[in-house]
């Protein structure tokens, strides 16, 4: 009766004998660790979970003083499968055998950096659109008492100042405009992601010939709901400032791939989706330094010496509006965004 128990638990359990060797898994470790109990049971825990000592050394511990014990946030590389993070728990049942308990940790930790960056997203906009109205009403000013200056000067090379100050003034006032992204509502319709890809893919490649653009994608992804016009401009961003990274740093053979996968069973931030649409941008070029990873999508943050900062504030904008956000993971010589765009309907 116990054994059944086990085998329904959503926790991975393994039985394992004194010389930590497996005995049995129930059916969430095997689904957990991507291997079947026939195929490692007698095998050593270490040889399973890719030798990592630390656990071994727990393991050990907790059979020699019989106490339990409990890790957070372990790494593991199981068996011909991915690396993983695990909180677990090993308890020692006799002086023969330990029960070792596993829950995977990524996707809560993926989930609560998403829940954050969502909120970071909201929290931009508020103070954004806080700043843009500090700064253009005293600039409205401005522009009026120069314009009216103007009027009341003879000298053709006063009203050249006055036309300066005109200028600068409307050139701040487009940068503030910037800064808060796109102002229109999004017009929802049927969107084919591999056509706006096809079009930023055509773009880059006239502005980069010496970039290769490679395609990597999953023809039986579905239409999604969204503006097509806003999506380009989202991944064109995106995009093009891998490609002016590279090219910046003098990257050797720089390399771009666009690819598309479906996600299933897919959570964003607080809300699960049946399926989500997953458009990596992925650069072999210098990476982002980690001092800029946490505020990469605030407005103005810029990691490149000609970059303005609003590029990548922008696409997260327009990604927020289609109920999506961009995710991002950078080292030497390979960094890759993703846009996940929820396949439901949007709604406004």
């Amino acid at each position: 009766m116990y054994q059944r128990l086990i085998e329904h638990l959503t926790t991975a359990v393994l039985l394992l004998d004194g010389e930590l060797t497996v005995r049995w898994m129930n059916p969430a470790a095997e689904a957990l660790l991507a291997v079947s109990l026939s195929r490692v049971q007698g095998l050593s825990l270490d040889t399973l979970l890719g030798g990592d000592a630390s656990i071994d050394n727990v393991l050990a511990k907790a059979r020699d003083a019989f106490h339990p014990y409990t890790q957070r946030e372990a790494r593991i590389t199981p068996l011909n499968s991915d690396p993983l993070t695990i909180d677990y728990t090993v308890t020692p049942l006799s002086e023969d055998e330990l029960l070792l308990e596993m829950e995977p940790r990524d996707r809560l930790m993926q989930i609560s950096r998403e829940e954050a960056l969502t909120t970071r997203q909201e929290t931009i906009k508020v103070l954004t659109r806080g700043l843009a109205h500090e700064v253009k009403n005293p600039l409205g000013g401005i522009r009026g008492a120069a314009q009216l200056l103007e009027r009341d000067l003879d000298d053709p090379a006063l009203q050249e100042f006055t036309r300066i100050i005109v200028e600068e003034v409307d050139r701040l006032k487009d940068l503030v405009d910037s800064m808060l992204g796109p102002n229109r509502i999004i017009k929802h319709a049927p969107v084919n992601i591999h056509k706006v890809l096809e079009r930023v893919r055509s773009l880059l490649v006239a502005e980069h010939p010496n970039v290769l653009i490679t395609r990597d994608y999953d023809p039986s992804l579905p239409e999604l709901s969204g503006d097509e016009a806003q999506m380009i401009q989202a991944v064109l961003n995106v995009a093009r400032n891998a490609v002016q990274a590279m090219t910046e740093a003098e990257t050797f053979a720089p390399e771009l791939v666009l690819r598309t996968r479906a996600r299933r069973q897919f959570t964003l931030g607080a809300e699960r989706h049946r399926l989500v649409s997953e458009v990596a941008v992925i650069d072999n070029g210098p990476g982002i330094p980690e001092a800029l990873q946490e505020t990469l999508f605030y407005p103005m943050v810029s990691g490149r010496a000609e970059g303005s900062g609003l590029g990548l504030s922008i696409a997260q904008s327009i990604l927020h509006q289609h109920q999506g956000l961009i995710e991002c993971d950078s080292r030497l010589g390979h960094t890759e965004f993703r846009l996940l765009i929820p396949l439901e309907k949007c709604h406004d």
